[in-house]
């Protein structure tokens, strides 16, 4: 027989106490407010925690808000359920089996093996060319967990063990620990260059419609070209003098290599065929605004040749739980985020914190609200639950304080990825890189502090620039 899930029920009182709180407060809730607006700001914050305290995995925490919003009649089931049709979370589903695609054919490896005979004889050039892997790999893969645990851990694990660094051993600083940090920080920028590169962007996108600003894939990625570009050139070089490896020379890393693609053999007709299909999904994102083919419409394009292919199966459709396990707890969030505009609470928050910052110049403004949404990423152990409770209202202050409209809406997207420079459980490859063992907490903290600013320069300073050079404010 069975036995019944565990369910961890002290983990349910941090959220509870915090909606109930929050709901009875509503006596007392600002003049103009409607009570709708504050009951769902309530369940808003209390599904919030919950995504934090993590009673139930994320769809099931969902599920529970969800719940609750329809039973206290603060939406309607016809209107709660809209969020499942947001284009923007379908593009995030059929990017994720893209993703799959990389994985299953093994070309996500392939690809990292060759650059790393290529470019792979001295460290720093190693870490440049395993940069140069999540960059290539990053637009197909929305998924920066399965991009960073899937493709590239194995290979600078192995990298690293070649070398003999092994924090088991004592030997961690040989190589692995530049490695692995710098991949960290490679994952964290590659994911803010692309739409379809890290799952909340697509969230930010949707968010950003619902406020009249249109983002698409080809001027996100147009907007975060130099900074992006710029950041994967700085931020290595810096981490190679904040954190030297021991080992300075790799030759044996292209023998390595050449060894493990002798082993794959040749490139197989599933990895020609998914090679295929990533061509065409690039090609349609960026062509897509000038054809008349909008994001998703091309990723379920996409999917359809794979299936066609024989890259993917059906089975492999279902059987991707992040994808779906996705769909379902970031409608809710999409639904949720979207009333509290709907029903007048974002509106008044914006006006509200707008008509505190009166008087300061825009630009003051955004760099205000970039720096808070930032270092508020330490209270937050996922980017994508940053963005989904953050991301609407900040962009709401930014636009109610002049901020030009698609200026705020990609830099806080940006921001979005690269908050993640925080701490070690800031995103979903952070527990997987610094659980290797091989970057001891406080070095992973400091550094990260370091680099932060790094990228408070470049991508608010050369990134605002840049984009007033494109036209987009």
């Amino acid at each position: 027989m069975n036995s019944l899930e565990k369910v961890d029920y002290k983990k349910f009182i941090a959220p509870l106490v915090v909606g109930l709180v929050l709901w009875f407060l509503a006596s007392v809730r600002p003049d103009g407010m409607s009570i709708s607006a504050w009951h769902m700001f309530a369940i808003f914050v209390a599904t919030i925690v919950g995504l934090v305290t993590k009673p139930l995995p994320l769809g099931g925490v969902a599920l529970v808000g969800f719940v609750a919003v329809v039973l206290t009649g603060t939406v309607p089931m016809d209107t709660a359920i809209v969020g499942f049709g947001n284009g923007s979370i379908w593009l995030i589903v059929m990017a994720f089996f893209i993703s799959r695609g990389f994985i299953k054919t093994g070309l996500g490896r392939r690809i990292a093996l060759i650059f790393v005979r290529a470019f792979g004889k001295k460290t720093l050039g190693l870490a440049y060319a395993l940069s140069a892997v999540d960059l290539v790999v990053a637009p197909g893969t929305p998924s920066n967990t399965a991009r960073a645990g899937g493709v590239m851990f194995p290979i600078i694990k192995s990298l690293a063990q070649t070398f003999g660094s092994d924090p088991e051993k004592g030997t961690e600083r040989k190589i692995g620990s530049f490695l692995i940090f710098t991949e960290f920080h490679a994952n964290a920028i590659t994911a803010a260059m692309f739409l379809t590169a890290m799952a909340g962007n697509p969230i930010a996108q949707a968010f950003a419609a619902k406020q009249g600003v249109d983002i698409t894939w080809m001027n996100w990625f147009l907007a975060a070209l130099v900074p992006g570009i710029l950041s994967l050139i700085i931020v290595p070089f810096l981490i190679y003098k904040m954190y030297a490896p021991e080992v300075k020379e790799t030759p044996d890393a292209k023998d390595w290599a050449t060894g493990e693609l002798h082993e794959m053999g040749k490139i197989s007709k599933p990895e020609i065929m998914m090679i295929v299909g990533f061509v065409i999904a690039l090609a349609l994102w960026i062509l897509g605004s000038f054809i008349g083919i909008d994001s998703t419409t091309t990723g379920f394009l996409v999917i359809g040749f794979l299936l066609i292919a024989g890259v993917l199966s059906w089975n492999d459709i279902l059987k991707e739980t992040g994808a779906w396990n996705t769909l379902f707890w970031f409608s809710v969030l999409v639904m949720m985020a979207s009333q509290l505009n709907a029903l007048g609470f974002i509106p008044w928050l914006s006006k509200t914190i707008g008509a505190s910052l009166g008087g300061l110049n825009w630009f003051v403004v955004l760099i205000v609200l970039l720096v808070a949404y930032f270092y508020s990423h330490y209270f937050f152990a996922s980017s994508t639950a940053h963005v989904s409770a953050m991301y609407a209202a900040f962009l709401a202050v930014a636009i109610a304080a002049h901020v030009p409209a698609l200026l705020s809406a990609l830099m806080l997207g940006f921001f979005g990825n690269l908050m993640a420079s925080t701490t070690h459980y800031s995103s979903g490859p952070a527990p997987i890189l610094f659980g290797a063992g091989y970057v001891k907490q406080g070095e992973w903290w400091r550094m990260n502090f370091i680099l932060g600013l790094v990228y408070i320069v470049i991508w608010i300073g050369v990134g605002s620039l840049w984009m007033k050079l494109l036209g987009m404010w």
